[in-house]
């Protein structure tokens, strides 16, 4: 299943938020960290990511997910608990 983005603006809570539905894998994954700082330097304003709706997020895109997070400073929502023990255990592999 292919990933699409979804540009949201969520007036209620005051932010941008890019929905990531389907699959994510490594280049869609660096694709979506350039999206997100194009999206963020073009709007002046810090973009949430929405993974609720993500399928499958493969072990190397992972660690991109958690860069965009600590090193972007981009909040991610949608998480379910078997995504981020995917990420933790990708850290873990990635740093070991």
């Amino acid at each position: 299943m292919p990933t699409t983005l979804t540009e949201i603006e969520d007036v209620e809570r005051g932010k941008t938020i890019l929905r990531v539905e389907g699959s994510l894998m490594h280049d869609d994954a660096i694709l979506l960290e350039k999206i997100a700082l194009d999206l963020r330097s073009a709007r002046g304003k810090n973009i949430t990511l929405d993974l609720a709706d993500l399928d499958f997020l493969d072990s190397e895109s992972a660690p991109i997910l958690k860069r965009i997070e600590r090193d972007h400073g981009f909040e991610i929502e949608g998480m379910e608990f078997f995504l981020q023990a995917m990420i933790n255990e990708a850290e873990r592999n990635h740093h070991g």
